[in-house]
């Protein structure tokens, strides 16, 4: 239906982006949990054959954090020189739960240096929330570091340098069986507070209770970090997390869907419609004609690099109304089910730096700056940092270095500058 450039001219392009739903009312079947066994997609499209490790068994563990199955990771590429010589890389599969609390299986990747960390406090534990990957099982960063290339190379490789262990989560549904539930903010934070737990439960990682902990992400993974940050003192108390920081955050997810409602980016609105319609049981098909449905069901099985092969759709040509993408998402169910994802109507528990770009081209600035106002008025102690190299990709770099810095000062118990007063 749609003709796609080659993986590797794709892949020149990184981009971590975010996007908004475009769906229906009513639900898929409600044993169809992504992350339990045999799980289906939301468009009932079958799923390529996957490896046996990311299989679910038939009884998840009730208690989150626990350790279904773990192996060495593969990482055969290894742009970034992490090696067995440096860092022992585990793959993992661990229990987490859903938006409605159901056990789920989620995969995931656990680093721990191999140096010693010379930091003020012990070695901290870093939950990395992945940024945009697609929806296919072949795009979840645990099978990307082994099979292509996977750009959360660059934190990673930068955090396991300063002798920071690193916990990294594929999320529900990616990797594993059923739709990933792409920008949906309870399975995302919860699949990245469940990651730091399973990386302290994971035999030989070093890590206990009192391991201080910091959540950062960036795009996709910035708001599951920071969602993750809102439900830490109610979902995971236990956990000692000392900071979050997390760049071009996409806070609200209308401001960001008519930003980005056919652009370059038009492929990651196709992400979302799916993800979120997943975690909140809305069915698209009654809302999407023909040539909408097969390109719903097309994207099931699409990767971050498929990004160019759907650049600047006409939304309106896949809705049965005829409404654009902006057009319908001032309408139920979407005006509901786009709220329960804003991020900032919760405090965050603990200090908070948020990275942005003035000229992001994906997440508008305004909508990072708004957060960090948000959760100012809450007594949250806010960092923020705007970014001046353009374009949503230019941005992550920066962010990677100042969360280093940012990081550095929690461990240690200091705290960086409160921006609150000029936000």
């Amino acid at each position: 239906m749609i003709s796609r450039p080659s993986r590797a001219f794709a892949a020149a392009a990184l981009t971590l982006a975010v996007a908004v739903p475009l769906a229906g009312q009513a639900s898929a079947d409600h044993l169809d949990v992504p992350g339990t066994a045999g799980a289906q997609t939301l468009t009932d499209t079958p799923e390529a054959p996957r490896p046996a490790f990311y299989e679910p068994p038939a009884t998840i563990p009730s208690t989150p954090g626990t350790i279904i199955r773990s192996e060495p990771a593969p990482l055969l590429l290894d742009p970034f020189d992490l090696s067995s010589s440096v860092v022992t890389a585990t793959r993992v599969m661990y229990s987490s739960t859903d938006a409605d609390g159901t056990p789920i299986a989620v995969t995931g990747t656990v680093f721990v240096p191999k140096t010693r960390y010379i930091g003020a406090s012990k070695r901290p534990l870093i939950s990395y929330a992945p940024g945009t990957q697609g929806l296919g099982d072949q795009c979840a960063p645990s099978r990307q570091m082994e099979t292509f290339f996977e750009y959360e190379g660059i934190g990673i490789a930068r955090t396991v340098a300063r002798g920071y262990a690193v916990a990294m989560t594929d999320f529900q549904g990616l990797g594993t069986p059923g739709s990933h539930t792409y920008m949906a903010r309870e399975p995302q934070a919860r699949a990245t507070l469940d990651m730091a737990r399973a990386a302290k439960n994971l035999e030989g990682s070093g890590l206990d209770d009192t391991t201080p902990i910091g959540l950062m992400g960036y795009s996709q993974g910035g708001g599951a970090a920071g969602a993750a940050a809102e439900m830490a003192s109610t979902y995971a108390p236990e956990l000692n997390i000392k900071g979050t920081a997390i760049g071009a955050p996409p806070a609200d997810l209308a401001k960001v869907g008519a930003n980005i409602d056919g652009s370059t980016y038009s492929l990651f609105a196709l992400f979302a419609m799916v993800g979120v319609a997943t975690a909140e049981h809305i069915d698209p098909q009654p809302l999407l004609n023909a040539e909408g449905q097969e390109l719903a069901s097309e994207v099931e099985s699409a990767c971050v690099f498929d990004l160019f092969s759907y650049a600047n759709l006409d939304t309106s040509r896949y809705t049965a109304s005829g409404k654009t993408l902006t057009d319908m998402l001032s309408e139920e169910p979407f005006k509901s089910a786009i709220a329960e994802q804003r991020i900032g109507k919760r405090k965050p528990n603990a200090p908070v730096q948020i990275n942005h770009s003035l000229g992001d081209d994906v997440i508008p600035y305004a909508v990072g700056k708004q957060l960090g106002s948000d959760w100012c008025d809450k007594g949250t102690r806010v960092t923020f940092n705007a970014g001046l190299i353009p374009t949503h990709v230019g941005g992550f770099v920066p962010h990677v270095e100042k969360s280093m810095w940012f990081f550095e000062d929690r461990f240690a118990g200091r705290n960086q500058i409160n921006s609150c007063w000029r936000l």
